[in-house]
C-alpha cells in the first residue's frame, strides 16, 4: 500500500515510562467483529501481520499532540501512541475516534480537557502516592466514600487515580472488613453504601483492583456486599447460593490446586456478572470490559491446563466408556464434557484446533456413540450438544470417523446411524433436539465443506457410503407412512383418495417435514445418488401421498421435494413424473382446495408456471393431453391457458417441420427433369451417327445413376435427406425403434424421404423423436453411429 498518509509508528509505554517502537504499518478504522465495534487496526508494511487492534471506546481518552501524533491509555496502564507519517492521515484517524465518541474534532483531547500545570503535576506524582485523598476507612465515612466512588466514573482521567489509591494500603480489604461490621450490626444504611461503593468500584474496570476482589478470602464479602442493593425491600442471598446450592463436582478427582482455585473462581465471577450486577445502560457498557477479559482468560487457562494433564482426561474417557460405569456417575462425566468443549470456544482458532485433535485422540466420538443411545433424555440431549461442537469444528473428522467405523462395528451401531434413530425418536412434541439434529446431518452431507483431499475422494466415498448404509435408515419413518397395498385393485386410486395411512399425528408430521427437508437438500446437492434413490423407491410417488395430508405444512414439503426435482429440468426425472402419472395428487390438491386463496394454491400455482415459463415440452404436453380439461375452469391465473398456448405452439412447428420436408422431397423432381433438359440440349448440339448417340446415351445414363448417388450422399450431408442406402439401415438406441426402421422399405429413389421423416414424428415415441432431432442437427455423427 502506498498512501503514505495512513502510515505511522506504533509505540507502547513500557514500565520504565519510555517509549517502545513496536513496528511500522498502515493504520484504518473498520469494523472488527471480535471486538464487536469500529476499531483502529494497524497492519505491518513488511508482512501484513496485525501490529494493533484496539477498539475505539466511548470512554477512553484520546489526546492529539503535534498534529502528527494521537496518544490514549488502555487497561492497567497500558499506554500507547500512534505516530503519523502526514498530518492529513492523523486528522482523518482523529475524526474518527471523535464520531465514534460524538466529540468535537477541533479538541486535542476527547474526555475531561486538564490544564497543563496539572497534567504536568498528575506525571510528577510517583504511582504509589495517594492521587485521590481517600477519606479514613470507616464507619461514619461510608457515604463520602460513595459518594466519591460514583463522581469520578464519569471522568476517565479521575478514575484512574481513585484506582490508585485503593491499591494502597489494602484500602480494599479495610472496606470488605466494615461489610462484616456493618452486617453483625444491621446496620442498612451502611450496608446500601458499601453496595455502591463495591459496585462503583467494580466500574472502574481495573484487572489489578479485580485480582484483589476475586481472591478467595476477599469475592465471598464482594458478594455479600452485591446482596444489598437498596432498591430492593430484602436482600438477595447470593452466598447462601454459592455455598450451600451450588455444589462442585469432581466427576475424576482433581489434584492441581491452582486449577482447582481457578475454576471456583471463575465460577463465581461469572454468577456476580450475570446474575447480581444489574444489566448495564448504554452509558456504562463499557465500564466491564476487562471484567469480561478477566472471565475470558480465565476460561482459557482452564481449557489449558485441563487439556496439559493426559492422565485426567484419559481417565475421563475411559470411565466415559466403560460399560461398568454407572449411569448417574456417566451422566456428570457427560456434562463435564460438555462444559468442557463450551469453554474451548474461548481458545483461539490454532489452540481450538489442538484441543479438538486431542479429544478425538481420546476417543471422544465412540463415547459419544454409547452415551447418544442411552435412555436418560438428559445425557442424550449433552451428548448432541458436544457432537454438534464436534460437526461444528471439523465435518471431515467425523466423516472419516464413521467411514472407517464400517469395518469394525455393524450398520445399526454406526455414529451416523444412531443419530438418525435419536433424529427420529426424539420424545419431544416440538422436536427440538431432532432439528437440532437434522441441521448436523445436513452439515455432515454438505458437499460444499467436503475437502478436496489429494485423491479427491472424499464427496465420492462418503456419499456412496451414507445412501448405502444409512438413507434407508432416514427414510424409513417417510416409506412406512406413505405405503400402498399394491395388490389392491384400489392401487392405482391411491393418490387421488384421502390415504388411510397418511399420517394426522402432528408429531409424526413434524418428522416427516424434517426428512423431507433433508431429502429435498439432497436433490439441491447430490445428483447421482439421489436420483438412483429416488427411482428404485419410487420415492416421489410415496411423498405425494403426503399431499393428503390435513397438516398442510407437510404436504407443502411434499410438494417443495417435487418442484425441487423439476427445477433441474432433467429429463430422466420428467419421464418417471410422466410414466407414473405424479402430476395427479398435486392436480387433485389444487381442486380440492377450491377457491381458497392460501399458500398451497399459490405453491402448486407456482410449480405450474415455473414449467410454463422454462417451457419444460415433455411436461407441458403430458399435462395439457391428460389434465387440462380439469384445470381449464381456472381463469384467475393465466398459467393454464399459457401451457395450452405452448403445447399448441408445439404442434404447429412440428406440422411446419412435416410440410418443409415433404417440400424438399418433392423438389428432387425438378431437379432430375432440369438434368434430363441438360442431357437432350446436349445431344442435340452434337451431331453425330446413331451408334454414337446410343453411346453417348449409355455414357449419359451411367453418369445420370453417379450423379443421382452422389445427390443423395450430398442431401444427407446437408441433412436435408434423412434416408441412407438400401445396404446400410440406420443404427438406432433401442430395440424398440430398430424395429421399426427394419420395417420400412428403403428403395432406390430420393422420393422415399418423406416417409423416412415420418418415423420421427410418432406421437407415441417421444424418445426416438428427441434422438433423431439431435442426429439432424449433427448429421455426422451418423456415419459413426452405424459404423
Amino acid at each position: 500500500m502506498s498512501d503514505t498518509r495512513r502510515r505511522v509508528k506504533v509505540y507502547t509505554l513500557n514500565e520504565d515510562r519510555q517509549w517502545d517502537d513496536r513496528g511500522t504499518g498502515h493504520v484504518s478504522s473498520t469494523f472488527v467483529e471480535r471486538l464487536k465495534g469500529i476499531s483502529l487496526l494497524v497492519r505491518a508494511e513488511s508482512d501484513g501481520s496485525v501490529l494493533l487492534e484496539s477498539k475505539i471506546s466511548p470512554n477512553t481518552a484520546y489526546q492529539k499532540q503535534q498534529d502528527t501524533l494521537i496518544v490514549w491509555s488502555e487497561a492497567d496502564n497500558y499506554d500507547l501512541a500512534l505516530s503519523f507519517q502526514e498530518k492529513a492521515g492523523c486528522d482523518e484517524i482523529w475524526e474518527k475516534i471523535c464520531q465514534v465518541q460524538g466529540k468535537d474534532p477541533a479538541l486535542d483531547i476527547t474526555q475531561d480537557p486538564i490544564d497543563e500545570s496539572e497534567e504536568e503535576r498528575f506525571e510528577e506524582i510517583p504511582e504509589t502516592s495517594h492521587l485521590v485523598e481517600l477519606p479514613h476507612c470507616e464507619l461514619s465515612c461510608l457515604e463520602e466514600i460513595a459518594d466519591l466512588v460514583t463522581s469520578v466514573l464519569s471522568s476517565p482521567i479521575r478514575r484512574e487515580k481513585l484506582a490508585l489509591a485503593l491499591m494502597s494500603e489494602d484500602y480494599l480489604k479495610k472496606l470488605l472488613g466494615l461489610f462484616r461490621v456493618c452486617e453483625d450490626l444491621d446496620n442498612r444504611e451502611g450496608l446500601h453504601h458499601l453496595y455502591e461503593i463495591v459496585r462503583g468500584v467494580l466500574f472502574l474496570n481495573k484487572a489489578a483492583l479485580f485480582e484483589v476482589m476475586f481472591s478467595d478470602d476477599c469475592i465471598m464479602d464482594v458478594v455479600g456486599c452485591l446482596e444489598y442493593d437498596p432498591a430492593l425491600v430484602q436482600p438477595k442471598r447470593h452466598r447462601e447460593f454459592l455455598t450451600k446450592t451450588a455444589k462442585f463436582k469432581e466427576v475424576i478427582p482433581i489434584t492441581d490446586s491452582e486449577l482447582r482455585q481457578k475454576i471456583h473462581q471463575t465460577y463465581r465471577v461469572q454468577y456476580i456478572q450475570d446474575i447480581i450486577l444489574p444489566t448495564p445502560s448504554v452509558f456504562e457498557e463499557n465500564f466491564l470490559s476487562t471484567l469480561n477479559s478477566f472471565i475470558f482468560f480465565n476460561k482459557v487457562e482452564i481449557v489449558s491446563m485441563l487439556q496439559e494433564d493426559e492422565k485426567f482426561l484419559t481417565e475421563v474417557f475411559a470411565q466415559l466408556t466403560d460399560e461398568g460405569t454407572d449411569d448417574s456417575k456417566r451422566r456428570e462425566l457427560v456434562n463435564f464434557v460438555k462444559e468442557f468443549c463450551a469453554f474451548s470456544q474461548t481458545l483461539q482458532p490454532q489452540n481450538r484446533d489442538a484441543f479438538f485433535k486431542t479429544l478425538a485422540n481420546l476417543g471422544i466420538l465412540p463415547a459419544l456413540e454409547i452415551v447418544m443411545g442411552m435412555d436418560d433424555l438428559h445425557v442424550r440431549a449433552a451428548a448432541t450438544d458436544i457432537f454438534s461442537y464436534l460437526v461444528e469444528f471439523s465435518p471431515s473428522m467425523v466423516r472419516e470417523f464413521v467411514m472407517q467405523e464400517l469395518q469394525q462395528t455393524d450398520d445399526d451401531v454406526l455414529l451416523i446411524n444412531v443419530v438418525i434413530k435419536q433424529m427420529i425418536c426424539d420424545s419431544d412434541p416440538e422436536l427440538g433436539g431432532a432439528v437440532q439434529l437434522m441441521g448436523l446431518l445436513r452439515t455432515l452431507i454438505d458437499p460444499e465443506n467436503m475437502l478436496a483431499s489429494i485423491n479427491k475422494t472424499e464427496k465420492t466415498e462418503f456419499l456412496s457410503f451414507f445412501y448405502k448404509y444409512c438413507m434407508q435408515v432416514l427414510t424409513a419413518p417417510l416409506l412406512a407412512n406413505t405405503a400402498h397395498d399394491k395388490n389392491s385393485k384400489d392401487f392405482q386410486e391411491a393418490a387421488t383418495k384421502i390415504n388411510p395411512v397418511c399420517p394426522d399425528n402432528f408429531q409424526t408430521a413434524q418428522l416427516l417435514a424434517l426428512i423431507l427437508e433433508l431429502l429435498t437438500f439432497c436433490v439441491e446437492h447430490h445428483t447421482y445418488h439421489i436420483k438412483t434413490f429416488i427411482m428404485n423407491k419410487d420415492l416421489l410417488r410415496r411423498v405425494l401421498v403426503l399431499m393428503n395430508s390435513k397438516h398442510t405444512f407437510l404436504a407443502l414439503c411434499a410438494l417443495r421435494f417435487m418442484r425441487r426435482i423439476i427445477g433441474l429440468k432433467d429429463e430422466y426425472y420428467n419421464r418417471y413424473i410422466i410414466k407414473g402419472n405424479l402430476f395427479e395428487p398435486v392436480i387433485n390438491a389444487l381442486l380440492d382446495n377450491g377457491t381458497r386463496y392460501n399458500l398451497l394454491n399459490s405453491a402448486i400455482i407456482e410449480l405450474f408456471e415455473f414449467i410454463r415459463v422454462e417451457d419444460i415440452k415433455t411436461l407441458i404436453a403430458h399435462i395439457v393431453e391428460n389434465f387440462y380439461e380439469a384445470l381449464e375452469p381456472i381463469e384467475y391465473v393465466q398459467t393454464f391457458k399459457g401451457l395450452k398456448g405452448r403445447y399448441e405452439q408445439e404442434k404447429d412447428r412440428q406440422s411446419h417441420k412435416l410440410t418443409r420436408y415433404r417440400r424438399e422431397a418433392r423438389s428432387m423432381d425438378d431437379d432430375e427433369e432440369l438434368w434430363f433438359n441438360e442431357d437432350e440440349d446436349d445431344d442435340e448440339a452434337e451431331a453425330v451417327d446413331k451408334s454414337r448417340v446410343e453411346d453417348d446415351y449409355s455414357d449419359g445414363y451411367g453418369k445420370y445413376m453417379e450423379a443421382k448417388k452422389a445427390g443423395a450422399t450430398n442431401g444427407a450431408n446437408n441433412g436435408k435427406v434423412t434416408a441412407l442406402p438400401p445396404t446400410s439401415p440406420p443404427a438406432t438406441p433401442n430395440n424398440s425403434s430398430a424395429a421399426s426402421v427394419k420395417t420400412v422399405a428403403l428403395p432406390a429413389s430420393p422420393v422415399v424421404k418423406a416417409p423416412l421423416v415420418g418415423l420421427v414424428d410418432y406421437p407415441d415415441d417421444e424418445d426416438e423423436d428427441e434422438e433423431d432431432e439431435e442426429e439432424e442437427q449433427s448429421p455426422r455423427k451418423r456415419p459413426r453411429l452405424s459404423s
